[in-house]
């Protein structure tokens, strides 16, 4: 859904703007699950949205869940997106400025008692240790919002915005009230269904996390030890919005096919 909705340039342009502080003078078609994989030896990276401005690189990514090693995920994205965008021959000087914006639901950072930090924004930037004055100046930026703590965000734009991503409410905000009009009117197209559908539901990221709820031990047994009820209701909702056939939402949610029929013919009934 979320780069359904950033398919289009004007929502990319606003988003970006609001959410780093920059302007945007050209916003190229955004390049939605865009894939870098330099050599087959390497492993590539999917981004979520792949921005390209006339003097910038902007990579904006949805995460839902947490996830592990953020901090590492985004230094790879950006020696992949580095070394996608700088051809043969070229100079470093030329390297586009790059941003990496990661918009996440739940706060990605703890302290070593294990509690969250709190902030709604974190900004990472390359500086000196001995001298904080004295910036790199690699023209990179990495920026990790954190939408369950909107109502600490000082700017009113943003805080509206996270608090959108946080709750799905828009409130009075117009930016969140029209992106919630274009996610109701995603849902009611049959294309996106089906992209949805082929696309998302073999994510890797998914079955992590029906891993970490612990589905994968009915998977592999063929039985439902390792099913919870969350999965259960995962898949009942995938089956009321037509998204996959039994086998997609089987693999996705983490239960045996039998078990999604079941369910399929317990809501029929």
């Amino acid at each position: 859904m979320f780069q359904a909705v950033l398919r289009d340039p004007d929502i990319c342009a606003e988003l970006v703007e609001r959410l780093l502080h920059i302007r945007v003078n050209h916003v190229e078609y955004p390049e939605l699950e865009k894939t870098i994989a330099p050599y087959y030896t390497t492993k590539g990276v999917r981004l979520d949205v792949y921005i390209k401005d006339t003097d910038k690189i902007i990579d904006v990514e949805l995460q839902s869940y947490p996830q592990e090693a953020l901090g590492k995920r985004t230094r790879y994205y950006q020696s992949m997106i580095d070394m996608d965008s700088l051809m043969k021959g070229q100079d470093y000087s030329e390297l586009k400025d790059s941003y990496i914006l990661f918009i996440c639901k739940h706060d990605p950072f703890k302290d070593e008692s294990d509690k969250h930090y709190g902030l709604p924004c974190y900004t990472f930037k390359n500086t000196c240790e001995e001298n904080p004055l004295v910036n790199l100046n690699d023209k990179s930026l990495k920026l990790i919002y954190n939408a369950s703590a909107y109502e600490k965000e000082v700017d009113e734009r943003i805080r509206s915005f996270l608090h959108f991503i946080h709750t799905n409410e828009p409130g009075k905000d117009d930016f969140s009230n029209s992106l919630s009009a274009l996610v109701e009117k995603i849902k009611d197209n049959e294309i996106f269904r089906r992209d949805y559908a082929a696309m998302n539901l073999h994510d890797r990221d998914l079955t992590r996390a029906a891993k970490r709820e612990g589905i994968a031990e009915g998977l592999a047994t063929g039985i439902l030890q390792g099913a919870t009820q969350n999965a259960i209701e995962s898949a009942k909702n995938l089956l009321k919005m037509k998204l996959g056939s039994l086998e997609q939402i089987a693999q996705a949610v983490g239960l045996p096919q039998e078990k999604v029929l079941e369910l399929q013919k317990e809501m029929q009934q």
